[in-house]
């Protein structure tokens, strides 16, 4: 309650408080030293009044009036000025004849014009005097009770402040209501700054003070009734009634010959009954809301201790979700170290048997080359004809063991093992929490969660697989498979049913894929799933296509070799489908007869399978005999080049479509210039051979250096 008693200007109880006519209140010495005085349509005029201020002035230049004649009040004083509590106040000034007075309210900042009554014109507020009055009794003989404690030993009043061993107190602070003894007083409450306005009285009139309280009969109120208050306009007459238009007390006077004959007014008992009702019934009003408001403080303070310990409860759930995540990437680096060492183990042996195996033959073939050269040694033809036949043969059959392929290492040092973790690492980057609220009424799906350990991408193809964490009370109608471009682009859907598998074709090579799925009910459609990426290989890896190949085609070797039953050609297609990268492919001539040109090259899905590739519009190709090519499209011979093929070469085709161009090769050299340029759409490898051809189609390998343009 001492926030109440206290003057918004100088921060002490109130003295002499007078009322505002906005209901605030401020001491009369106060009123005194923020009124302003300005010349009829000037600026305050800074002078000052001709008892001392506290305030310090600081650009009252800048200070002006604004008209508020619709508030009912005079004027609005925007100042620069505090009081020791920190209250914006006006500097006292000198009374002039000539000049309009005001007082502007330094809580709400509302200015009132002064009459020729000057501060006389606002009413006493005898009611508030009197809570001062017994707040003040009731706090010295608290202080007088403390002090007494405190002093029995020793007769004197002790320092409030002192650690250990208090000393004597020498002054005591009104506004702080502190005593202090002469070392604390100039550590805690040196005269500067904001304290330098609080008043510091000796101690002995504060305790005089109290027991003059007490003797007059302790805390409470004084024995003697204070004087009925009388009306500002006729002192002589006390109030008897109260004026409701403008909720004022008045005299008889002000009602027989005063502005208020013609108001509305009632008795002042009446009006003070019915006032302590109104007020009564507001502060039952508020007492709950106080009641409301510390059974809320004990919820915070229960809340804060629940905060506390769920966090910890939290954050150990959190480390063992991620301890089980470590656990579980451990396990699995353990099972992918085991098949390491298995492939390395397998290539170490058919090396070590290889080996072996070369080294017995090389000692065979050694013996029987020195055994040979012995016996062309000798002179006796008799001799030599008798065992030569059998020698000349045997030497040839050993000669056949030593076929191609032969004397070339079964396996290569390197590992045919890739792991791919950049799905898994921009997953694990992307690990965040996720609302568990739902909201009221049937729910939609929630979001589904990929499983990173089926999702897996092979040549432009890629698998996704997925599965519903929580479930729902309406069942779930399907799911949405939504892929981007491979370039970060907006996402399309791919898939649209009820499985939780799909495999996407035909994407890019050399891309990354971000991949998100969602699923739907009949309430509506569920949040995404977090996204993951899957990576398209760098090259191709295909096959020949049995399923639009021509039914003369006859595909063997796991279909990589391919022959035809047909004297005339056929087509057939490989399995993947480039639009945009550079690829490089060979097919190996196993049999070549009778001397046929087979054609490679490129074509439309839809090309013509029962003619040489390249007759059509839809086919791109570079038939090829034992002696010259020609590049053929449409059914048009062009770029006639010398140099065939036979049994054991190689025919590279290079599709390059950020180039747009398509190059051919044989055995590794460039066939002749570029053979077509301005490509542009889908293409799938392709040949057309008969049944005097047979070739193997070799994929994944690295493009050509020696390229011409």
């Amino acid at each position: 309650m001492e926030e109440e008693l206290k003057c918004p200007v100088c921060g002490s109880l109130f003295k002499e408080p007078v009322l505002l006519p906005c209901s605030h209140n401020v001491c009369l010495p106060c009123a005194r030293n923020i009124t302003v005085q300005t010349p009829e349509g000037d600026a305050p005029v800074p002078s000052r009044a001709s008892g001392s201020s506290d305030y310090d002035y600081l650009d009252m230049d800048k200070m002006s009036l604004y008209s508020e004649t619709d508030s009912g009040y005079g004027s609005y004083t925007p100042c620069q000025l505090k009081s020791p509590n920190g209250v914006r106040v006006f500097p006292a000034l000198v009374p002039h004849p000539h000049r309009h007075c005001s007082l502007t309210c330094p809580l709400c900042h509302r200015s009132v014009s002064l009459d020729e009554r000057g501060l006389r014109g606002f009413p006493r507020n005898r009611l508030l005097e009197a809570i001062v009055s017994r707040y003040q009794q009731n706090r010295a003989a608290s202080i007088n009770t403390t002090t007494t404690t405190s002093s029995s030993s020793s007769g004197a009043i002790k320092c409030q402040l002192c650690d250990r061993n208090p000393v004597d107190a020498t002054v005591m602070c009104e506004q702080c209501d502190v005593y202090y003894c002469s070392s604390c007083q100039q550590r805690c409450h040196p005269s500067r700054g904001p304290l330098a306005k609080h008043r510091l009285l000796p101690p002995q009139s504060q305790a005089a003070a109290a027991a003059g309280a007490e003797g007059a009969g302790g805390p409470g109120p004084p024995a003697t009734a204070r004087k009925p208050a009388t009306c500002l306009d006729h002192e002589a007459e006390n109030f008897s009634m109260y004026c409701c238009s403008c909720r004022a007390p008045v005299c008889m006077k002000c009602l027989e010959e005063g502005k208020h004959a013609k108001h509305e007014v009632k008795t002042l008992p009446m009006m003070w009954k019915q006032h302590k009702c109104q007020l009564s019934q507001a502060l039952n009003g508020i007492s709950d809301k106080a009641k409301d408001a510390k059974e809320f403080l004990v919820l915070l303070k229960n809340l804060l201790q629940q905060i506390q310990e769920n966090g910890v409860e939290f954050e150990a759930c959190l480390v063992a979700q991620c301890d089980s995540l470590i656990e579980a990437l451990t396990r699995q680096k353990a099972k992918l170290l085991t098949k390491v060492t298995k492939e390395k183990e397998y290539k170490l042996k058919v090396v070590r048997d290889q080996i072996t195996h070369c080294t017995m033959k090389l000692r065979q073939t050694t013996g029987m080359m020195e055994f040979c050269l012995e016996v062309l040694k000798e002179n006796d033809p008799s001799g030599f004809l008798q065992i030569s036949d059998a020698l000349i043969k045997r030497v040839a059959s050993s000669q056949d063991q030593w076929v191609k392929g032969a004397l070339e290492p079964k396996v290569g040092p390197d590992f045919d093992l890739t792991v791919s973790t950049d799905s898994l690492l921009q997953t694990i980057l992307q690990l965040d929490f996720c609302q568990g609220k739902v909201e009221s009424g049937p729910p939609v799906p929630v979001a589904p969660l990929l499983q990173l350990e089926k999702c897996c991408s092979r040549n432009n193809s890629a698998t996704l697989a997925w599965r519903v964490t929580a479930p729902c009370t309406s069942p779930i109608e399907g799911y949405i498979l939504e892929l981007d471009d491979g370039n970060g682009g907006q996402y399309r859907e791919v898939y649209v049913g009820k499985e939780t598998v799909c495999t996407v074709d035909g994407l890019h090579f050399n891309s990354s894929y971000n991949a998100r799925v969602k699923a739907y009910n009949a309430i509506g459609v569920g949040p995404y799933s977090k996204t993951v990426v899957l990576k398209t290989s760098d090259v191709a890896w295909f096959t020949f296509d049995p399923s639009s190949a021509h039914r003369d085609i006859v595909l063997t070797n796991e279909n990589q070799t391919v022959s035809c039953n047909s004297y005339d050609d056929r087509v057939v297609l490989g399995t993947a489908a480039f639009s945009k990268g550079v690829h490089y492919w060979e097919v190996s001539i196993d049999r070549y007869d009778n001397h046929p040109d087979p054609a490679f090259g490129v074509a439309r899905i839809n090309t013509v399978k029962d003619m040489m590739l390249g007759k059509d519009d839809k086919a791109w190709a570079m038939y090829v005999d034992n002696n010259r090519s020609w590049f053929m499209h449409n059914n048009s011979h062009t770029n006639r080049a010398e140099g065939g093929i036979s049994k054991g070469a190689n025919v590279g085709v290079l599709l390059d479509l950020v180039k747009r161009t398509l190059t051919f090769f044989i055995n590794k050299q460039q066939h002749g210039p570029t053979a077509f340029d301005n490509l542009d759409g889908v293409f799938v490898p392709a040949i057309s051979l008969n049944r005097n051809v047979q070739v193997t189609l070799l994929t994944g390998l690295e493009v050509p250096k020696n390229i011409k343009q």
